[in-house]
Formats: C-alpha cells, structure tokens, sequence
C-alpha cells in the first residue's frame, strides 16, 4: 500500500458514479489503470449531503483489491471515530477524518492505524493547513479540500494550490498529500505541480457515459504513470 499511496495518481470518486450500475462504473476505471478508488461518505449533519456507508464500500472493496487497488474513503462525518472499525472491516484501506470534525485527532488517527489502515486528515478551504503542526507526524495522508465538501460538481478555489504548496512544504516525505474537489484536466498538472499526488476526481471522471475514457485522459494530464 505505501508504494501506490506515495506515487501520482487519480482517485475516482464513486460519489459521482451511476449508482445503478455502479458495478461496471468501477470496473471500467479500475480496467483503465485507476488504483485508489474514492469513497466519499457524507452523514447531513458534518456536510449537508447524506450519501453511502460500510454496506456500499464493502461492495466495491473487493474490485477493488481484485485489480491491486486501494479503497480510500473520506469520512465527512460528525464523530468518525465511531465507525473507523466498521469501515477498515468493510476493507478501507486508508480512511481520512475532517480535523474540523475530530476533538481528539490524535486518538482518531492512532485509531485507524491500530484498524490497520493508513490515516489520513482533512482540512476545509477555510481551515488553514499550518493547524496540522502537530498532526502530520501521526498521519499518514493530508488532503486538501478545494471545495467546500459536500456535494460533487463544485468549481475549484484556486487559493487551494498556494495551499497544496505550502502543505508539502510542510509534511513530511512519508506523508501522501490529496486533493479533492474542482480536480479536471485542465488543472491536474497544476495540482501536480502545487505537491499533491493523488487527485481525486468525482463528476470529472464519472459525469458522462464513458468514466475509462475520461480517467484515462484525466490520468494523463495528471503525468499518472
């Protein structure tokens, strides 16, 4: 997991997938070269957006080990540490808490590693990469959030590359740096280019009637090996 966790590449979220056929959906992309699949769980109270749970992500887990993927799920969640156990269960194998969400980060974090999976923290545009001072040294990913979570299709808020800059100036080698939200190909090398190595990509990859072909070329403005 560390090897794919530290190189570039584009996270499809299923947040944005058909739900009737999501499925193929995830096939396709996993078929076209995706290697982290994104699961983006919202719960109406942390986000005002009510979305899926362990029962979908145990669906997809296990394409997705199958192709030699990763399953990352994002909890934008009130008191996620409730449920770290049920995801990793469910075959998570990094799950990512919103610091704006977590009291007792550290304790979270320990305890999704404990789980035996990677552990990841978020921040929101309006929350300011440096409060992770004392956090990246006990994660194992930061993701940048470049748009306001909660709903897919949102514009990217460019202020996030400054951000994506100053958050790997910041973290550690060890620590994997995320990007969600606004992610298309016109701004994937950018991205690259601010520090982040994985990109995260719902309506981008998934908002028409060909998801491989449009993560392909996503992949590829993104330099994805």
């Amino acid at each position: 997991m560390s090897e794919t966790l530290h190189e570039t590449h584009v996270a499809p979220s299923i947040l944005s997938a058909d739900f009737v056929r999501l499925g193929a959906d995830v096939e396709a992309v996993l078929a076209a070269g995706a290697r982290v699949v994104h699961v983006d769980v919202m719960d109406g109270h942390f986000v005002p957006n009510i979305t899926i749970g362990p029962a979908v992500t145990a669906a997809v887990a296990p394409l997705a080990h199958g192709a030699g993927a990763l399953v990352d799920v994002h909890l934008m969640i009130e008191r996620p540490e409730r449920y770290v156990q049920e995801f990793v269960a469910a075959g998570a194998d990094i799950v990512t808490v919103h610091q704006e969400a977590s009291p007792h980060l550290h304790r979270t974090l320990a305890a999704i590693r404990d789980a035996g999976a990677a552990a990841g923290v978020s921040v929101n545009p309006a929350t300011p990469v440096e409060t992770l001072a004392e956090a990246r040294h006990h994660c194992d990913l930061v993701l940048v959030m470049s748009v306001d979570p909660g709903f897919g299709g949102q514009r990217f808020i460019p202020s996030s590359l400054d951000k994506l800059r100053r958050a790997r100036a910041m973290l550690p080698p060890s620590v994997a740096l995320e990007v969600d939200g606004g992610v298309s190909a016109a701004n994937a090398a950018d991205l690259v280019a601010a520090g982040a190595n994985l990109l995260v990509a719902g309506s981008g990859v998934f908002d028409g009637r060909d998801p491989a072909a449009r993560f392909r070329e996503l992949a590829a403005a993104a330099g994805e090996a």
